[in-house]
């Protein structure tokens, strides 16, 4: 009996296209071909995909870093600020659960980076961490953006070493995600598969919420606590 082919079983396309995100369409083509359970298309997988010219394992490294603090800083603000005293008790602890997480996530991701770790942004949350509602909706946003990032860079890591503590965040975020959801009554797992985003669709992202700003330049207003 001949063994079946990822196009045998993949009729629609969906595990095809998947494979597309995570490493390129020429590596998708040869799997839709390759037997499945096959040395071959093993191989294919567990080889590093390409990387986009100029990106490197540290810009990942410092962009994820940069992400971290934006998510850690954010949590820090509205615990500061009263916002997370004032919810009701499961959605404080899931608030500062988060929060602590990330935290510890800056933590070891500036230990990985060593000096080559890039300053601490400015942060202006305006609104999103003074109430409970626009607090919520902000960090069910910004946990899904996370998963899909991750998602989208851990494979194109590619010191091996990297690529299995990368998977770790990856869980950890990922559970956040479901969390968040579950938080606000949301279906926690809406599709069989999340589609990754880019670096650079999430750097866009990030920026159009403007939350990464200038410092002050007057001494009215209040920097954010959180200064890891």
């Amino acid at each position: 009996m001949t063994a079946p082919r990822m196009q045998d079983v993949d009729r629609d396309g969906a595990l095809t296209e998947a494979v597309a995100e995570l490493y390129g369409c020429d590596r998708a083509g040869f799997i839709r071909k390759a037997t499945l359970g096959s040395v071959g298309m093993l191989a294919i997988l567990a080889a590093p995909s390409a990387v986009a010219a100029g990106v490197t394992d540290t810009d990942i490294l410092n962009f994820g870093l940069r992400f971290e603090r934006l998510q850690a800083t954010f949590y820090t603000q509205a615990e500061e600020l009263g916002t997370v005293a004032a919810m009701r008790a499961d959605k404080q602890d899931w608030a500062r659960t988060l929060g602590a997480h990330e935290r510890a996530h800056v933590k070891i991701l500036k230990q990985v980076l060593g000096r080559r770790a890039e300053g601490r942004p400015f942060f202006d949350f305006g609104e999103a961490t003074q109430s409970d509602a626009a607090f919520t909706r902000t960090a069910v946003a910004m946990e899904d953006l996370t998963v899909a990032l991750l998602t989208g860079v851990v494979p194109k890591v590619q010191n091996r070493g990297l690529t299995s503590a990368l998977f770790g965040l990856l869980t950890v975020e990922a559970r956040h995600a479901a969390w968040a959801r579950s938080i606000v009554g949301t279906n926690p797992a809406p599709s069989a598969f999340d589609e990754p985003r880019s670096l650079q669709s999430v750097s866009g992202a990030v920026d159009r919420t403007r939350f990464i700003a200038r410092p002050p330049r007057t001494a009215g207003r209040t920097r954010p606590g959180f200064s890891g």
